[in-house]
């Protein structure tokens, strides 16, 4: 299929063209780039919905449910898992069909028509994502999925370039994690608009509920409360009460902006999904209705343009031999010249012309 073929087909609900734009896009070949210029205009309408959290709290599980639920309201659905890239090859480590029939085995997604499952490989880039992982979003938004959700590849507080690629972000964890939750709220907890309690059946689920709401709020006093209750106050039912009318009152008078919510789940037997994509519906509405979707997609594109630049200036820099790069990096080995002024000639040459006379 050459890239006409492919955008044709994929702007007209071709799978095979969308696997294949997909596969030209993630091995970074020209066509890749091609066909995103291509398409960028008929992207923009779907809702991405970013799923991130610690390893083994039960993302998958939870995604094949959403995605269950979605169809039954009538949405089409492309999902991008970003997997651990293997060592070797590059590659994702869990192929599609085994990931999604080992959710769910009664309701194998892969065979419905209005679902389409991609595996990424990481390759090694820290934050959860794949480098490609925005343009493969693009492409599933330009084939005409109403939805798209990402699933990062679990790696704990360093995953939040979740926010490069989602509208709504959606962190999972799972009970037992409320010391967890206090040491490393400057990192993945700061960065979810829903939080998800799953595995709610354990113990110390509500306890792990109190503890997100708690520091969602910015509420200090009930941290102290929380912190009373753990090391077993005698009035644990009376600071219970008082702990939870606290949360409900604050909880009210932020309504003119969104507190993010907590949310309990037990994916395993889809209990609490349903409430999950009510308030995933939501947060859509109140991204548009407030003007923070646009805002949002502002601050991703801008991010987005200077990430492409610097991957360009980079390319040309290395590869263009009148700039002379490698004997400025042999100049700064021997100390003949610091990095900064390294820097500062070689851009300089750069911006000016190849031909400029600026010397070593």
């Amino acid at each position: 299929m050459d890239v006409d073929e492919i955008v044709r087909g994929l702007l007209n609900g071709n799978r095979r063209a969308l696997a294949r734009a997909i596969t030209l896009v993630e091995n970074d070949y020209p066509e890749g780039k091609d066909i995103m210029k291509r398409i960028f205009k008929k992207t923009g309408k779907a809702h991405v919905i970013g799923i991130t959290g610690f390893p083994g709290v039960g993302k998958s599980t939870i995604v094949s449910k959403l995605t269950q639920e979605f169809r039954m309201r009538g949405k089409t659905v492309g999902i991008i898992a970003v997997d651990p890239g293997s060592p070797f090859s590059g590659g994702a480590l869990l192929g599609d069909r085994l990931r999604m029939d080992g959710i769910d085995v009664n309701k194998r997604l892969w065979l419905d028509s209005g679902v389409f499952f991609r595996s990424m490989s990481s390759r090694g880039k820290a934050g959860g994502l794949s480098a490609k992982t925005g343009d493969v979003v693009r492409l599933m938004d330009a084939f005409g999925f109403n939805l798209v959700i990402v699933e990062t590849v679990g790696a704990g507080q360093s995953e939040v370039d979740i926010i490069e690629v989602a509208d709504t972000s959606i962190v999972v964890l799972m009970p037992e994690t409320g010391d967890d939750i206090q040491i490393n709220k400057a990192g993945i907890l700061e960065i979810g608009d829903i939080y998800v309690v799953n595995k709610a059946d354990l113990g110390g689920a509500e306890k792990t509920v109190k503890w997100l709401k708690s520091m969602l709020l910015l509420d200090d006093e009930a941290v102290r409360i929380l912190e009373k209750m753990d090391h077993g106050s005698h009035n644990e039912s009376v600071n219970d009460e008082i702990l939870t009318d606290k949360l409900e009152k604050k909880a009210k008078d932020a309504i003119d902006r969104w507190i993010p919510p907590v949310i309990m789940t037990i994916a395993d037997i889809g209990e609490g999904i349903k409430e999950l994509a009510d308030t995933i519906e939501k947060h859509r509405e109140f991204m548009e209705k407030s003007g923070m979707l646009k805002k949002r997609r502002t601050v991703r594109v801008s991010r987005e343009l200077l990430d492409l630049i610097m991957e360009d200036v980079k390319s040309r820099i290395i590869n263009d031999t009148s700039l002379k790069f490698e004997e400025f990096v042999n100049r700064v080995v021997e100390n003949e010249i610091d990095p900064h002024t390294a820097a500062e000639k070689i851009i300089e040459k750069l911006i000016f012309s190849k031909n400029s006379d600026t010397t070593l």
